[in-house]
């Protein structure tokens, strides 16, 4: 080869080297760009969570809270004495939400602009019945409403939902003390628990599914109270299969 042929042909590889030298460079610029892209798309797109915090000294528990996210997954804290001889302790639980009532409660706090208002009805001759909170968060939003009373229907169908939650998780609390420490208790306490299940004063019933199955698989529990532990998980089971 003479050497004008060799320097077309060492030009050529090295146009060739280059070409693929820069597809390499764009190839790894293209995958950090898309990888940083997904990153951003997943902090500012994470699960929106609605927030209800009730404080209450009177009351027992006198504060707990419920969060849930628009997975479904629900988180519930309190303080509180679990009985009369206990003393006051934190106890937490977490549960996934019926279909249903997850998107009630995420439609509501739309209703109400992302709670971004003012929440308080201003009738300061109204009964203190609890400091409560709504707060909403997602990539967009960060605000928290507080209230006695509100004139907000979607409010008032909030409270009411979270109330209902609440009582039913503290059955749960209670239900697990009872059965650790007080078998005998438990009779009366599913009663109770019976009785507010079937006038609709309790919701989310499947999240204390665990505890009324520990009591159901536990032989040494009489089977009068089994058997109300199993009808009140059916009762849940119903609820949910509804939604």
């Amino acid at each position: 080869m003479n050497r004008g042929g060799i320097i077309r042909a060492t030009t050529t590889r090295a146009v060739i080297i280059s070409v693929r030298h820069w597809a390499v460079v764009i190839g790894v610029l293209a995958v950090t760009g898309l990888s940083s892209l997904l990153m951003a798309q997943q902090g500012t797109n994470g699960p929106a969570k609605v927030t209800f915090t009730l404080d209450f000294p009177q009351s027992n528990p006198e504060h707990y809270s419920i969060a849930v996210d628009t997975t479904g997954h629900a988180f519930y804290e309190c303080t509180g004495n679990v009985a009369e001889d206990s003393e006051k302790e934190t106890y937490r639980s977490e549960f996934e939400m019926s279909g249903e009532n997850r998107g009630k409660i995420f439609e509501w706090a739309k209703q109400t602009r992302y709670f971004a208002g003012n929440l308080d009805s201003g009738n300061g001759k109204l009964a203190f019945t609890g400091a409560k909170v709504l707060s909403y968060q997602d990539g967009q939003h960060s605000n928290t409403g507080r209230y006695n009373y509100s004139n907000l229907a979607p409010v008032r169908e909030l409270t009411t939902l979270f109330q209902n939650m609440a009582t039913t998780l503290e059955y749960g609390h209670r239900l697990a003390y009872y059965h650790r420490y007080q078998k005998l208790a438990l009779d009366e306490e599913l009663k109770r628990m019976e009785a507010q299940a079937k006038s609709n004063e309790l919701s989310e019933i499947q999240g204390v599914s665990p505890v009324l199955q520990e009591i159901i698989d536990d032989a040494s529990v009489i089977n009068v109270v089994r058997a109300r532990a199993k009808e009140l998980i059916e009762m849940g089971n119903g609820a949910t299969a509804k939604r």
